[in-house]
């Protein structure tokens, strides 16, 4: 999973291409700058593998600020993310990893995240307390080991857990969920399901080329992929 930093004055643009990145499921965290400065000030703060630059920012550009990163003794990997083809061939000049057009498509985002994990190397994240989930059953706690975890499907404020042969609830968002899961063969097909990838028996194209996945040991049970994760999924599943 990789570390990424998201730099570019307008926020609609951070908003959206963070959302991509979440729905890429390769992303362990984002952070956001909206200047060149605050990018430096957030790197201070802790490492990212990857920036995502736009180019054409007040005061000190993208540009400028990829040629001060390429002078760190370990810089993050760079990506321009911008409206501007002119710029292309001077990006290589600075090392750029990959040149991406606004608007971004998905596919070309993870080929983007391809280029970027051949060449990076995250540190491994620390991940304590994983291994079981906290739940909730009959009014008492329960730890649930997460390898008997079928798929968890987020349910008003809380998130249920389905083993082969139970549901629990959690208090745990769904989001923190994701991140903690990631790492152990967890995916989010959808806005409100993850799912256990070594449990998934069959993936099913209903209508308007829609996914749907059956998983072992629930029967009578489908879960639909969002259309922005289908990419991911299959790359995931080796489809």
């Amino acid at each position: 999973m990789l570390r990424a930093m998201i730099v570019d004055d307008e926020a609609p643009a951070r908003s959206e291409l963070k959302y991509l990145l979440d729905e890429t499921g390769r992303i362990d965290s984002v952070v956001e700058a909206s200047s060149a400065r605050e990018a430096v000030e957030r790197l201070m703060e802790g490492k990212a593998d990857v920036m995502f630059l736009d180019i054409s920012m007040p005061k000190t550009s993208g540009m400028q600020l990829a040629e001060a990163l390429h002078k760190l003794k370990n810089p993050p990997a760079v990506v321009f993310v911008t409206a501007y083809s002119e710029y292309a061939l001077e990006a290589f000049d600075v090392d750029a990893v990959d040149y991406l057009m606004k608007p971004v498509e998905t596919d070309r985002l993870n080929q983007a995240l391809d280029k970027v994990q051949s060449r990076v190397k995250p540190q491994p994240q620390q991940h304590s307390s994983v291994e079981r989930i906290p739940v909730v059953k009959s009014g008492r706690k329960v730890l649930v080991p997460i390898d008997q975890i079928r798929y968890i499907e987020a349910k008003d404020d809380y998130s249920c857990i389905y083993t082969d042969n139970d549901r629990y609830l959690s208090t745990i968002s769904l989001a923190k969920l994701e991140q903690k899961l990631a790492p152990h063969g967890f995916f989010r097909v959808h806005r409100g399901y993850i799912v256990n990838l070594e449990y998934v028996e069959d993936v099913e194209v209903v209508s308007s080329g829609i996914l749907q996945l059956g998983v072992n040991g629930i029967e009578g049970k489908k879960i639909s992929v969002s259309r922005r994760r289908v990419v991911a999924l299959k790359r995931a599943l080796g489809l």
